[in-house]
């Protein structure tokens, strides 16, 4: 399954380790910049959870992106 992203938080948006630990592929691992968009491939047969954090305005945004099982 592909799940792309875009960042509209004007924002500069990480992403968090555990999603490529989880099994994600991801057409570029740098940080996703504001009007930019992300494609994320995950494993057959699931769909994406999703978690962005915010760790306030000097430490950013960062986004979670883990295959979950139907």
């Amino acid at each position: 399954m592909k799940f792309k992203f875009f960042n509209d938080t004007g924002r500069i948006v990480t992403i968090h380790p555990a999603t490529y630990e989880h099994g994600c592929f991801i057409d570029n691992k740098d940080a996703i910049m504001p009007l930019e968009e992300r494609l994320f491939i995950l494993p057959r047969n699931t769909y994406p959870y999703v978690k962005l954090w915010d760790y306030g305005s000097n430490n950013g945004l960062q986004l979670l992106v883990s295959p979950t099982k139907e």
